[in-house]
């Protein structure tokens, strides 16, 4: 897969990308000067203008408290003020479910995994430039969005986008598709579930035509064009992240990867409530072959007509149940995924942490503690997980299994290559 970009863009591109590496020596951009290098641009270009008129309305009304930088800037904005509170019409903030609704308890299990319950190694955390990575009492880290990212993928609708040719697993022929997996699934009424991820940053190298590589969770409803997700998961994907370290996401869409949906906090969708943890932002750890283990836990749970999402334990935000627009996942969801994605085009990159799943314990990526929850609000092992590998030659999956402290797991990844 290539990203389409026009000659037009590339020439406005290389314009705007001089202002920003002049802005960048600096190292530390203030988010006032940002906003305004932002208003002060011409394009010269319909699909650059459309991009910084996206931005000037994420933006409008915003009030940073203060900006930090973790490998890309981050802007701590009141929840209030959030682009889907505002741009959604969102009259007040929905309250995240009840403490009876169970979360993964955040244990090591037996094997001795560290469960994250941040991403940040203390409290007091500053970023190179002396700045608190913490965001004040009331507001959110919100990743910056700036046209210098989103001009490299063409046009405002190949930025949203997962990435094009986007599908759920199994939805198109493994050998015509630039969407690669290993991956479990079950047909099954839900309004959530839970996976703990094994944490890893396989490497993804662009040069060769790889895009992205992640391991996340699907909950998805409808079916062609109607399909409905709500997705979570860590992703290493250098072009939309910046960096070489895999990052926390969120991602959704309405009418299966079509016109809707879009990462994080990038257009109106998903609402933060919750500052303990940073969408868009990568880890201190991961996990090491042979090694110490990381992981976190991530469950959704579909709250008040909202799909609420607990990472680490903590209730940090949810997508409104609008945004579905009256479609399946208005009511609740059918099918249940849990495995890892890779994009390339004649090479794929390593999926889990680059080990085949049979490598096993600390060696092969896994997700363990795999629940869903009925519509009656009760928790449920998954009892007939089908396990998926439809690029045998890259990718492999091991399971499900079963064993105390860790419930419902499996192995899965691969080295990825060529002929996927």
């Amino acid at each position: 897969m290539k990203l389409r970009v026009s000659c037009g863009a590339l020439l406005a591109l290389a314009v705007w990308t001089g202002r920003v590496q002049a802005q960048s020596q600096a190292g530390f951009i203030p988010f006032q000067n940002f906003i305004a290098g932002v208003r002060s641009t011409t394009a010269g270009n319909a699909a650059i203008e459309e991009m910084r008129q996206h931005i000037l309305t994420m933006y409008q009304g915003v009030e940073v408290t203060h900006s930090f930088v973790l490998e890309s800037h981050f802007d701590c904005v009141p929840v209030e003020q959030q682009p889907s509170v505002r741009l959604l019409g969102i009259a007040s903030i929905s309250s995240p479910p009840p403490a009876s609704i169970p979360t993964a308890d955040g244990d090591n299990g037996s094997d001795g995994a560290v469960s994250l319950t941040s991403q940040f190694d203390n409290a007091a955390a500053l970023d190179p430039y002396g700045n608190s990575v913490r965001c004040e009492a009331g507001t959110i880290p919100m990743r910056r969005i700036t046209l210098e990212d989103m001009s490299a993928f063409g046009t405002l609708q190949q930025y949203f986008q997962k990435s094009p040719g986007e599908s759920l697993p199994g939805a198109v022929s493994p050998a015509a598709d630039s969407h690669k997996y290993s991956y479990t699934y079950q047909g099954v009424n839900n309004v959530g579930g839970n996976s703990n991820l094994n944490l890893w940053s396989p490497a993804v190298d662009t040069a060769s035509g790889e895009i992205f590589s992640l391991s996340q969770e699907w909950y998805s409803g409808g079916n062609g064009s109607k399909t409905q997700t709500a997705e979570v998961g860590w992703q290493n994907y250098p072009a939309m992240w910046g960096s070489q370290n895999s990052a926390l996401f969120v991602y959704w869409t309405a009418d299966d990867y079509n016109k809707t949906g879009c990462y994080n906090l990038t257009c109106p969708g998903f609402v933060q409530t919750d500052n303990s943890w940073t969408l868009g932002a990568g880890f201190p750890n991961y996990s090491v072959p042979g090694g110490a283990q990381y992981e976190f836990s991530a469950e959704y749970y579909f709250h008040g007509g909202d799909w609420w999402l607990a990472v680490g334990g903590t209730w940090i935000g949810y997508f409104p149940g609008s945004i579905y627009r009256g479609g399946q996942l208005s009511r609740h969801a059918q099918t249940i995924l849990f495995g890892s994605e890779s994009v390339g085009s004649t090479v794929w990159p390593p999926e889990g942490s680059g080990q085949w799943s049979t490598a096993g314990p600390t060696y092969a990526a896994y997700q363990r503690k795999l629940f869903y929850i009925k519509p009656s609000t009760a928790t449920h092992a998954p009892d007939i997980l089908a396990p998926e590998q439809p690029s045998p030659a890259c990718y492999s999956i091991d399971g499900p299994l079963k064993k105390s402290g860790w419930g419902v797991y499996f192995y899965l990844g691969g080295p990825g290559g060529s002929g996927c």
